[in-house]
């Protein structure tokens, strides 16, 4: 009888810490699972590094040649920066939407100079929030988001209003220059297409002027991927109208384009037409070649000499 009291006994004592045991253990593994729940609804906040806007310390603004448009402004990491044109001096009217497309460059201290930078126009001027937005030649400088990599400068010439900035404190692009004896870029009126012979590179297209006319073998079916300096350099032909064409001159050929301001470009096998600014007299032929992406246009529509 002792003997059943005693193994009884045990028995109950090995029951009581199987339960406790297994009390703990469930305990644990509800605490487990409570922080998998907790971890697992925080909430993940996106970064986009794409585009930097430079609000937590000094930034550097620094000097970029790029291959079309020239020396123009960039920050630190090689980021163009534009101006809007809209704006007046040390203040900026870009607000709400207009932000959130053009990120200012801001600053928490004075910025930190490349190389060519012109210290004394270089500033900063008070936004809405209390940030402080960079300024060149008492214009402020933006960012486009479309521009994702250091070389884009996808925003050059939108809306006619944002410009890229030259070292000077001057937009890029803004008006086209004229050499000091301009080709006819004719755009009060039609232009006139026609054929010319030259001596070396035989029958090519003219205006009525009988300036020679060039095409970017970089640009695309009726579309022109010349901006900034690179129509300064090579003015388009410009109508308002359906083009005059003159002898030799195929009309099924013939077409226009829209330019980002909106002028109409002459076009010539789907390929816009431009002039070349050291052209000053009717014959000169200066362009062809330049680059190895500006050549003289055939009766048939091709390059000549490409």
């Amino acid at each position: 009888m002792k003997h059943k009291t005693i193994a009884g006994k045990r028995m109950m004592g090995l029951t009581s810490m199987l339960l406790l045991l297994t009390l703990v253990l469930a305990a644990c593994q509800a605490a487990a699972t409570a922080t998998q729940v907790a971890v697992a609804t925080q909430k993940v906040v996106p970064t986009d590094t794409a585009m930097p806007v430079a609000s937590t310390s000094e930034v550097t603004l620094q000097i970029a040649t790029d291959p079309k448009l020239g020396q123009i402004l960039v920050d630190g990491k090689g980021m163009t920066l534009y101006m809007y044109t809209k704006d007046t001096a040390d203040t900026s009217n870009c607000t709400g939407g207009c932000l959130a497309k053009w990120p200012p460059f801001l600053t928490q201290g004075k910025p930190t100079l490349g190389g060519g930078i012109d210290a004394s126009l270089v500033g900063t001027a008070k936004l809405a929030d209390g940030t402080m937005i960079v300024t060149y030649n008492h214009m402020p400088l933006y960012y486009w988001v479309n521009d994702t990599k250091p070389g884009d400068d996808s925003g050059q010439g939108v809306g006619s209003v944002w410009y890229v900035v030259a070292p000077d404190g001057k937009p890029v692009g803004m008006q086209v220059a004229s050499a000091s004896n301009p080709p006819s870029t004719s755009g009060a009126s039609e232009a006139t297409l026609k054929v010319a012979d030259e001596p070396n590179l035989g029958k090519i297209l003219v205006d009525g002027k009988g300036m020679t006319l060039y095409i970017f073998t970089n640009d695309g079916p009726n579309k022109s991927n010349c901006t900034g300096d690179c129509l300064a350099k090579w003015p388009p032909l410009l109508t308002q109208g359906k083009p005059i064409l003159g002898d030799g001159i195929d009309p099924s050929l013939v077409g226009t384009a829209q330019l980002a301001d909106g002028s109409m470009i002459v076009t010539y096998n789907k390929m816009p037409l431009y002039y070349w600014y050291k052209d000053t007299k009717a014959g000169d032929d200066l362009g062809q070649g330049v680059g190895s992406v500006w050549f003289v246009v055939s009766p048939d529509g091709k390059p000549i000499g490409n």
